[in-house]
């Protein structure tokens, strides 16, 4: 029996060790802290949002604990601003199928429990390079899971395909319990974004949380220096929500009364800080000249925009498995390695990370094009348009990446696709778009409410 480390117990560290334990290698699975002190005393490392294709890999490995309790997103609702207070136009996409998110520290106490239950070892350590290498020597393959620490310093941070150098936005994340699940006028249980033109982006994510159960998730990214960066120096998560509840009634008006009674879910319900988006070689080096290899936001670390950290991890560590067992008894070389990457690379990877840097640059040709024709979605199950079908095709990539992602960024294939969407030219279709949302231009100039599809019944502006 083959043995198989692995260093971190988040999402993709356990995902990994089960399937490998699944296909009968000896695995043991490092962690810095225990199941308790994940569930007790530990921060959420993220909102770990997962569409269908993350979550079916998670059924196969009779993992899915929360499928009954867990609220369930069936759709994404955008809202995009041209300036604040103006709320240019909305989409209203349908998920083919649903999404979830999973408090972490829930899903690592109840997997890593499981995981020794069903023969994985478990070894509680802070793990150093210096442990790390001993662990390479007593291991056929030793795989380094630790999300974006310290050990993240052994890969080479890949130049040629980390197009930015610093971080994109300043990120927020609090868990609330308190706003109701759903919102008036969306037939689904969305996840809602606010996109503020040249400030940043709101979402707010249905979330299953440790101990209030359904319950928000909310983000807030904001463009350094902009009118949402206002979070810097905030100590605690009750003075983030405060900040929040200011900012939503100054920028975000029309979810106010929504959010206003919003309230943390508990005390180490938060986060704030920034990730420079990067993608790392997939070969470390120890100082003794063994090899590792790394999984999850330590091969590549995704600003949150796209919802994507933890789908990306998941489809990672199932490459990593297939991989693994495909190779037989032949040694974990820096060659198998790179293979390995690179396979998960082509078919994910690439498109996740260029999705993700779409989004991170606003509104970019292909996206503007897609968002003006599309306008008229309102997500209802008898709504048949062509409108409709765009913006599900918009939202069905965030499950898939590689479905629209090559698309968007190409002009000329975005106008092919809307008007293989709508049946209609592309000019036609944005000519129509057009005049829906000058229409609401022009009622938010009398002080009227836009009349968006899906949008609150607020006038605009700042409250009194």
């Amino acid at each position: 029996m083959r043995k198989i480390a692995i260093v971190g117990s988040g999402q993709a560290g356990l995902l990994a060790a089960h399937g490998l334990v699944k296909a009968g290698y000896d695995v043991t699975l490092y962690s810095d802290r225990t199941p308790e002190q994940w569930l007790n005393e530990s921060k959420p490392t993220g909102s770990a949002a997962r569409f269908d294709m993350a979550l079916e890999f998670e059924r196969e490995l009779g993992l899915a604990f929360w499928e009954d309790a867990a609220p369930r997103g069936q759709a994404a609702h955008v809202t995009a601003c041209a300036a604040p207070g103006n709320r240019l136009l909305t989409l209203t996409g349908r998920l083919e199928r649903p999404f979830m998110a999973i408090d972490l520290r829930l899903q690592s106490h109840r997997w890593m429990l499981e995981l020794e239950a069903r023969g994985g070892k478990i070894e509680i350590e802070p793990v150093t390079v210096a442990r790390l290498d001993q662990i390479a020597a007593e291991n056929d393959l030793t795989v380094v899971a630790a999300g974006r620490g310290d050990l993240c310093n052994l890969f080479e941070r890949d130049a040629a395909r980390s197009a930015h150098t610093q971080a994109q936005r300043n990120v927020v994340m609090m868990c609330v319990t308190g706003p109701k699940l759903g919102f008036d006028g969306v037939p689904l249980l969305p996840v809602k974004f606010n996109l503020l033109a040249g400030l940043g982006e709101a979402f707010w994510i249905p979330y299953h949380h440790k101990d209030v159960g359904p319950s928000w998730n909310c983000l807030i990214e904001a463009i350094p220096g902009g009118p949402l960066d206002r979070f810097q120096g905030a100590a605690s998560g009750e003075e983030i929500v405060a900040i929040a509840k200011g900012l939503v009634k100054e920028l975000i008006p029309w979810d106010h009364e929504w959010f206003r009674t919003a309230t943390l879910s508990d005390r180490h319900g938060w986060q704030n800080g920034r990730i420079v988006p990067t993608v790392r070689k997939p070969v470390g080096r120890l100082p003794s000249g063994r090899i590792v290899t790394p999984l999850g936001d330590t091969a590549m670390s995704l600003d949150p925009i796209g919802g994507q950290g933890a789908n990306s991890g998941n489809k990672m560590a199932r490459n990593l498995i297939e991989r693994v067992v495909e190779h037989g008894d032949r040694p974990f070389d820096a060659g198998w390695m790179t293979r390995t990457f690179e396979r998960f690379y082509a078919r994910h990877g690439g498109p996740i990370d260029r999705f993700n840097n779409l989004l991170l640059g606003g509104a970019s040709p292909g996206i503007f094009h897609i968002l003006f024709a599309q306008y008229g979605s309102d997500g209802r199950a008898d709504n048949t348009s062509g409108q409709q079908a765009l913006a599900d095709a918009f939202v069905n990539n965030f499950n898939d990446p590689a479905r629209l992602t090559s698309i968007l960024e190409d002009v000329g294939r975005v106008r092919a696709f809307i008007g293989q969407k709508t049946g209609r030219p592309w000019p036609l279709a944005l000519a129509a778009g057009g005049v829906g949302v000058g229409i609401a231009q022009l009622r938010q100039r009398l002080g009227l409410p836009p009349g968006h599809p899906g949008a609150p019944a607020h006038a605009g502006g700042a409250l009194a």
